[in-house]
């Protein structure tokens, strides 16, 4: 879906919820969803009872029949799933805000519960009979997602030039970031150059510091229409624009067999959001970009228009991500450094940068971009307050 005129600033965020991130929780996904669910009802201040609409993934465990029992929600009269994992997230709030602003529905939550830390590792099972394009790659040696990206990654380095000082700003900008956030996994845990230099590697060119954090948690947030939103306990933070995007003959994760490899589907998805909102990229002041693997971001951050082509590495220089540089980067601590919720974590942040209450407070932030994740069919939100 894509956002129009009638989806602009119809709708806000007025109510976020998570629980703790560990890499191992005792509480199973349903009632990790609902305790996060129940947080973001009482963080806008709205009874379950009112909400008639929920969004989630095709990958959540947790469907929506256990979760309006166990939660006590009212009559549903919209719900729906997204697909490709992290390439859905805000897309979930995107079908809210368009559901909302439509007639259909009146209150919605989205959400995202995971055991990831503790849970089933897929990757593992080499022997798995898997689906299209993935038995075509597999024998060839591409058996994890980060296989798959690096082969992107040193695809990119050749063509323009990047380094791994430049994975490694990415790296160090939301380890600094997770270092402010009491709620991150690497709270404590202070990145160096030395530390990312001399790590192992994980798939060549990226090594473990250039990989998500495998965690448990679940998150959400709860969507209403532009008046309701004035009335809520929290101040409201109004989806702008919203977008998803799939480019013509994509293939899986990563699309080595198009023209150019290198433009994914944030360009897009980029496309449509920029087209129907009226801000632009130089008037984002924080963005929440996706980030399972730091070679992501560069990307992104060309595919948005914050860069021009080639230029992402660049770009990550001289602090450029760091509050105070050119665009604050991932302000909780990110999939890298705060946790791996399938992206959800990037939503929530966005909306304490607007509501002005993040652990690492961009001073007058007013618009920020969440996106998710490139490579695979994407969405983002821009977001402002």
């Amino acid at each position: 879906m894509t956002s129009g005129s009638g989806l602009k600033d119809a709708t806000a965020i007025v109510g976020i919820g998570q629980t703790p991130f560990a890499r191992h929780l005792a509480d199973d996904e349903r009632t990790l969803a609902c305790r996060a669910v129940l947080a973001a009802l009482d963080d806008a201040g709205i009874a379950p009872g009112e909400v008639d609409a929920l969004a989630s993934y095709t990958m959540e465990e947790t469907d929506e029949v256990e979760l309006a029992k166990a939660v006590g929600l009212g009559d549903l009269t919209y719900f729906a799933k997204v697909g490709y994992g992290g390439g859905g997230s805000c897309a979930t709030v995107a079908h809210l805000a368009a559901a909302i602003a439509t007639g259909q529905a009146s209150v919605g939550v989205a959400w995202r519960s995971r055991k990831r830390g503790s849970g089933p590792r897929p990757w593992r099972n080499t022997t798995a009979q898997l689906p299209i394009p993935a038995q075509w790659t597999r024998p060839f040696g591409l058996l994890r997602p980060v296989d798959e990206i690096a082969m992107l990654a040193r695809r990119y380095m050749h063509e323009y030039g990047a380094t791994r000082d430049h994975l490694f700003n990415v790296a160090l900008a939301c380890r600094n970031r997770a270092n402010q956030n009491p709620a991150a996994i690497m709270y404590d845990r202070p990145l160096t150059r030395e530390m990312y230099m001399t790590a192992r590697w994980i798939s060549e060119p990226l090594c473990l510091y250039d990989n998500c954090l495998e965690t448990d948690g679940a998150l959400a947030c709860v969507v209403v229409g532009r008046e309701r939103a004035r009335d809520c306990r929290q101040l409201p933070v109004y989806v702008h624009a919203a977008a998803q995007g799939l480019p013509a003959q994509h293939h899986g994760m990563v699309n080595y067999w198009n023209d150019d490899p290198l433009t994914g589907p944030a360009w897009t998805a980029a496309r449509h959001l920029w087209k129907h909102a009226d801000l632009t990229p130089q008037d984002v002041d924080v963005a929440q970009i996706y980030d399972a693997f730091t070679a992501l971001v560069p990307l992104s951050l060309e595919g948005y228009g914050f860069c021009a082509r080639g230029e992402g590495g660049a770009f990550t220089e001289g602090g450029a991500l760091e509050i105070g540089g050119r665009l604050p980067l991932n302000t909780g601590g990110g999939g890298l450094s705060e946790a791996y919720v399938h992206g959800f974590n990037l939503i929530t942040e966005g909306v304490r940068q607007l509501r002005g209450t993040s652990t690492a407070q961009v001073p007058g932030a007013s618009a920020c971009l969440v996106t998710a994740g490139e490579g695979v069919p994407t969405s983002a939100l821009l977001l402002r307050s």
